[in-house]
């Protein structure tokens, strides 16, 4: 069996594949695949088709939650040949480069995501806590360059992802077995163990910390601040909402795998004592998990409908928008018209 991210259980856990139907992983993972490719590439198409579309000017927010969609349209749009390759009994049948593209758009998806929800955080925070600031006067300008950071960011730590992403030729020994080629981290063991450190540290552990710290001030500054007051205040209001919400659903989408890279982890340090009973309940759980944090890019344009009553007033507005002015048109031609009248007639 093949997975996104190559197994870290030692040789004598190898007793998972007899506890494993290979019925579940094969038909119903491709078909949930599927599914959220469907829904998930009209809803970021129209996320960022509101963000682009609208007159006004994007906010700092919008900005980092506009990226955060074209992170999980990127991601939506290759998840089928992922769910191919599951359905093929992890055979690969695109070729080498597909291989390394797939791979790398499904990590790099969970990578700048999670630093878009930090700089999202960072700005509400300062936003909130700071609102006198001069931050205020320069938001979209870092909020565009802090972008371009973190795609770039993203591709770096992912270097080895698109080195030793390739397409394996597979000769089992079972003549029944249908594949002969898998799309694998082919790199030796300790750059896999050192590239799952870098991941857990830089793209789990440390973000994690951020948005925790940034998370109790914004908690903090909301409850502080008066529900009621300026027009400014309200909109700052109903953003944090919104990103608090985005929040939440990557925390509950992406959090279990993580942290059951870490327990991959401990097993590699020995750490934790190495039982087949453990190792079932891992792979398991990695299919289950992994596949759950794809579903956080069909999540996520659903709360901003929900949530976001800014983003639903932009929605509703660029959605309107030709009618909108037709009607204004004939409205203002309609004003011009009794107005030339009346002074047609003032005139007589």
């Amino acid at each position: 069996m093949s997975s996104l991210e190559n197994s870290t259980l030692p040789d004598p856990l190898n007793c998972v594949m007899e506890y494993l139907s290979p019925y579940w992983i094969h038909t119903v993972i491709p078909v949930y695949i599927y599914t959220i490719s469907a829904l998930g590439i009209p809803l970021n198409l129209l996320v960022l088709l509101v963000f682009l579309l609208h007159k006004k000017a994007c906010t700092a927010a919008e900005i980092y939650l506009s990226n955060m969609a074209a992170a999980d349209l990127f991601l939506v749009l290759f998840l089928p040949f992922w769910g191919k390759y599951v359905s093929n009994e992890y055979s690969w049948t695109f070729g080498g480069p597909m291989c390394k593209i797939v791979c790398l758009l499904i990590v790099l998806n969970y990578n700048c995501s999670v630093y878009f929800l930090i700089l999202v955080c960072v700005d509400r925070f300062l936003a909130l806590a700071h609102p006198l600031s001069q931050y205020k006067l320069h938001r979209r300008k870092y909020a565009k360059m802090s972008c371009v950071v973190v795609w770039c960011f993203g591709l770096l730590i992912n270097i080895p992802t698109l080195l030793c992403r390739n397409v394996v030729e597979y000769k089992p020994d079972n003549e029944t077995v249908h594949y002969e080629y898998t799309c694998e981290f082919n790199c030796s063991s300790e750059v896999y163990l050192a590239n799952d450190i870098v991941q857990t540290t830089v793209a789990f552990i440390i973000p994690l910390l951020i948005i925790s710290f940034c998370t109790v001030r914004i908690l903090r500054a909301l409850r502080e601040r008066p529900t009621e007051g300026m027009s400014y205040q309200k909109t700052e209001r109903k953003v944090t909402v919104l990103v608090l919400a985005v929040l939440l659903a990557f925390l509950i989408c992406w959090l279990p795998f993580r942290v059951l890279k870490v327990v991959e982890l401990a097993i590699r340090f020995k750490l934790i004592g190495e039982t087949c009973k453990l190792a079932r309940f891992i792979t398991v759980c990695q299919h289950i998990f992994l596949y759950l944090g794809f579903f956080n890019s069909d999540l996520n344009p659903i709360l901003y409908v929900i949530v976001g009553k800014n983003f639903h007033r932009k929605m509703r507005e660029v959605l309107s928008g030709p009618r909108r002015e037709s009607s204004m048109r004939s409205a203002s031609t309609t004003t011009s018209s009794s107005r030339l009248s009346s002074r047609k007639l003032r005139a007589v």
